[in-house]
């Protein structure tokens, strides 16, 4: 719909951009604009019974929303649908998870660890937990890396996925990754989130 072609989570930030925290941060604020703006716009219509003169919407947008309201009429009886305003709300809802999510892991003290044949690094600044070898690792290694969620990265050097508890719970499987003290990553870790009996992080 025209009305509500503004929605930002229209186009997605990938988990890969080290400057995620900040750019989610920028669409909930857009997304929580909006749906105050929405439902501004409805609750004037209901007041008056026309959407021109309303101070949320500029007078291009009044026209493009009163042609919409004509169109969609009388399957919608308000400027703007419910659904727009139901599915809007489920992407704040969505984007505040995100964020949180996303914080935990730049906030959470992990620590890395030497193995045979390289080490691991928890980089905080991009939020990465990442694999560094001394030597190209085999086909073996390379898929079992790919089954446990991690990739290559030729601009870093090393094999990473996103950084959080699941990262290193991850690592727990790959027996070629063991510390040289014998523990298990998870175990060297000061801060991880308990796991369920899936073995995920919660």
């Amino acid at each position: 719909q025209k009305g509500n072609s503004n929605m930002s989570y229209k186009n997605p930030i990938s988990r890969e951009d080290p400057n995620a925290i900040e750019k989610l941060n920028v669409k909930l604020d857009e997304c929580e604009r909006l749906q105050d703006k929405m439902k501004e716009v409805n609750a004037y219509y209901r007041k008056y019974g026309k959407i021109e003169g309303c101070p949320a919407l500029t007078t291009e947008e009044g026209l493009r929303l009163a042609e919409d309201m004509r169109r969609r009429y009388p399957i919608h009886t308000q400027p703007y649908p419910q659904y727009a305003l139901t599915n809007n709300n489920a992407e704040i809802r969505r984007l505040k998870k995100r964020i949180e999510e996303l914080s935990v892991a730049k906030e959470t003290e992990y620590v890395g660890w030497e193995f045979e044949g390289g080490e691991v690094v928890p980089n905080k600044e991009n939020c990465r937990l990442q694999i560094f070898f001394d030597e190209k690792p085999d086909e073996e290694k390379r898929s079992a890396l790919k089954m446990r969620g991690f990739h290559w990265s030729p601009t870093e050097g090393a094999w990473q996925r996103q950084l959080n508890s699941n990262a290193i719970y991850a690592t727990d499987r790959l027996e070629f990754l063991k510390p040289l003290d014998g523990h298990r990553p998870s175990e060297l870790q000061p801060k991880v989130n308990v796991r369920d009996k899936g073995g995920e992080a919660r």
